[in-house]
């Protein structure tokens, strides 16, 4: 018989998980709650808190409403969002991550700290374009901070003016540390440049965990939604310790196949994968291999 392991480090982070617990508090009392944007990057669960009276809306939606509650979820906002919810209204009930938040004021900080008749600095953003928590950051600098996706991006650097590099909190130390060096190679001489490095460590330290769990099993399914940035981050890490490794997003995408012959099958998943959801994939898991034994 096939042992079947969920990985205990996978499930949410703490982020994820206080948004959750605030969307379903005010839920239970009074049965609908608009959130701006997915509260997480998982279809199944999102539906899940449909069901329950969530109700997700768009920013253009946002501006439409008044007297009402809206969640805002861990990835945090833009001072543009918090300024609608004013002129609106609108009760917010604020989820943003505290390492998030934490990383909004920083920048924050750094692109208004400067003397009045000083031009503003270079705010660098190592992340995702376009990426809710991205946005945030970058409305921190009126929008004018330079995000890039990669280390092959670092020619939109203005090497001529100082620089501050900070990075999305789910984003690769690897790559982080190497798109350091990589600056500090080209920067001219006399100009400033200082890195941040503010990365959660929570999900960062999932990294040494999860590829040690994928190395222990003969073939991983990994959970995830397709939304997910640290999903793919994640799944990489997983597919590399582990050549076996399949990214599903539920119970349905698992090809009997793979469990053919495997005794050993491993259940993990992203910050933003529901607990719930990777049990109904063992349960699965437990039924295909029965029937093949049988």
């Amino acid at each position: 018989m096939a042992i079947i392991e969920i990985d205990n480090g996978s499930g949410f982070c703490f982020g994820v998980t206080t948004a959750i617990r605030k969307a379903e508090e005010e839920l239970g009392r009074t049965g609908h709650l608009y959130c701006l944007g997915d509260i997480v990057h998982n279809t199944a669960e999102v539906d899940r808190l449909a069901s329950r009276g969530l109700e997700t809306i768009t920013h253009e939606q946002l501006e439409q409403l008044h007297d009402v509650k809206v969640l805002l979820r861990a990835h945090g906002e833009p001072p543009e969002t918090y300024e609608t919810a004013r002129r609106n209204r609108i009760e917010i009930i604020d989820a943003t991550c505290p390492v998030v938040l934490k990383l909004q004021q920083r920048i924050h900080a750094t692109y208004h700290g400067n003397e009045a008749d000083s031009p503003a600095p270079q705010i660098v953003i190592y992340g995702k374009r376009g990426h809710a928590e991205v946005l945030g950051l970058v409305g921190q600098t009126q929008g004018q901070a330079t995000v890039i996706e990669n280390i092959d991006e670092i020619d939109k650097i203005d090497y001529s003016r100082d620089i501050y590099l900070y990075s999305q909190t789910t984003k690769s130390v690897q790559e982080f540390l190497r798109i350091v060096e990589e600056i500090k190679r080209r920067v001219n001489p006399g100009v400033t440049f200082r890195s941040f490095d503010t990365i959660c460590r929570s999900v960062a330290n999932r990294i040494p965990q999860i590829r040690q769990f994928a190395a222990q099993h003969e073939i991983i399914l990994f959970v995830s939604g397709a939304k997910s940035s640290n999903g793919r981050i994640l799944f990489a890490e997983c597919k590399d310790a582990n050549p076996n490794s399949y990214l599903i997003s539920g119970e349905s995408d698992i090809n009997p196949s793979w469990l053919q012959g495997k005794d050993r099958i491993g259940i993990c998943g992203a910050t933003s994968t529901p607990r719930w959801l990777m049990q109904r994939v063992s349960d699965a898991v437990l039924q295909l291999t029965d029937n093949q034994s049988s």
